[in-house]
């Protein structure tokens, strides 16, 4: 491991970063036992023993001045009631418990111990930036984690966790990958944090394993409300040195997470003597949504470089979460089928039914579960990633590549390639990019 380090955190502005709980009161047991605590219930009796329903819990913050992704814990419970339509899951009901994590570390913790308490079976298709807080009771209660949004590092090194994309490592590695060819000069816009110290390592690695330069860095306050200076110096450096960058545009990246949208309103202001520099970004800073609500065609985003997990939303894969979301919440406009948070828990939750199903009429467990998913069972989910595969270090060598850089447990480093064209996000290329052997290169000096 010479020459390289491992990618330690969650690459998140500083007031979004994880701490530790340190101490829980005495009634973090009872925390989001009802609706008025933010927690919900698809109705059903207890545990995954037996033959009653099986129990299981997907949380996510919802109501709060940071990332929301109140569509997570809304599909999952649309997708209960969906699945319970049809028979449920090999002839068992299944019961969805949801928690409010509220963006805090205390609240994570509660919704984990909730998790322990209620005998679920497995957590599916959740968004916590906790991961430090709620692994551990988790991994206490052997309780495993599917298909989390990727956003902690804690997702990629957890013996319970299971998750079903390459987080924010993949997208930014991936995103330097693509750049390298289409870009000249390139700029990165990052928070002056700990967690920011980390971006230009995982870009880099993409633009180097393309022969390209690295980027320039431009540090900003993750909690600005406008960004005009450092628009005005990502521009000017995106397009000084043309000499070195050849003929090829400049691009700027803005990495600041929820500050993205504030940054391109800053840019696009000051943009106007630059018409040739474009932007690229990695999912999660923006979506459809966004691109809809700051001008579409007509927005700052118009033209920008995007990378993804998975397919466009348009991709004909997604027409059987669709059809789940007609069913059982059309009109709920908490879920959208544009929103990676919604897409991660459609494919979490086909990862739990596949798990639950190859156990055949056996009991279905949180250590059943954990031994069908480690024992080797490959699960395909429609096309929507490469085959998920997870496996003990002893039995699958192969591991050892993504744990270099501190990712024993992801087994998908695939990343989609995506334009905004026209105001519409669409397919830059065909399939999946590996970019495994680009995040080896994540050196340090």
């Amino acid at each position: 491991m010479t020459g390289r380090r491992r990618i330690r955190s969650t690459f998140l502005p500083r007031h979004h970063r994880p701490v530790r709980a340190t101490a829980l009161a005495a009634g973090a047991l009872a925390a989001c036992a009802s609706l008025v605590a933010g927690c919900g219930v698809v109705p059903g009796t207890a545990g995954g023993s037996g033959a009653g329903p099986i129990k299981v819990m997907t949380w996510a913050p919802s109501d709060t001045k940071a990332t929301n992704k109140p569509g997570m814990p809304a599909f999952a419970r649309a997708y209960a009631r969906w699945i319970n339509s049809r028979g449920g899951i090999h002839g068992r009901k299944l019961t969805v418990l949801t928690c409010n994590d509220h963006n805090d570390g205390v609240s994570a913790a509660k919704c984990a111990r909730r998790a322990v308490k209620e005998n679920v079976v497995a957590v599916v298709g959740s968004y916590s930036q906790y991961g430090d807080s709620f692994f551990p009771p988790l991994e206490g209660a052997g309780i495993p984690y599917i298909g989390g949004y990727g956003i902690t590092n804690d997702e990629f090194t957890s013996p319970l966790s299971y998750p079903v994309n390459g987080g924010q490592p993949t997208l930014l590695a991936g995103l330097g990958k693509e750049l390298a060819a289409a870009c000249g000069n390139v700029t990165l816009v990052r928070p002056d944090t700990i967690a920011g110290d980390e971006l230009p390592v995982l870009l880099n690695s993409g633009l180097t394993t393309g022969k390209h330069r690295p980027a320039s860095d431009v540090r900003a306050a993750d909690d600005a409300t406008e960004y005009s200076a450092q628009s005005t110096k990502a521009l000017g450096s995106s397009t000084s040195s043309a000499a070195a960058a050849g003929s090829k545009e400049g691009c700027v990246v803005p990495a600041l997470g929820d500050r993205t949208s504030t940054f391109m309103d800053s840019f696009r202001r000051v943009r106007e003597d630059y018409p040739s520099v474009r932007t690229a970004m990695a999912m999660g800073s923006v979506d459809q949504t966004e691109i809809d609500a700051s001008g579409g065609a007509s927005g700052p985003y118009e033209g920008s470089y995007i990378t993804g997990w998975y397919p466009v939303e348009s991709d004909a894969r997604w027409d059987a979460m669709k059809k789940v979301i007609n069913a059982e919440a059309f009109g709920d406009n908490r879920i959208d089928s544009a929103d990676a948070g919604v897409q991660t828990t459609w494919i979490a939750y086909t990862v739990f039914e596949r798990a639950v199903e190859s156990l055949g009429g056996g009991e279905v467990s949180a250590d059943s579960l954990r031994g069908a998913l480690n024992g080797g069972l490959k699960i395909s989910t429609g096309g929507l990633t490469p085959t998920l595969q997870w496996t003990t270090r002893d039995t699958w060598s192969s591991a050892d590549d993504l744990a270099v850089v501190g990712f024993p447990r992801m087994v998908n480093a695939h990343v989609t390639f995506q334009v905004v064209r026209r105001g519409q996000l669409v397919a830059a290329r065909k399939g999946f990019t590996d970019v495994t052997r680009t995040l080896q290169n994540a050196d340090v000096n």
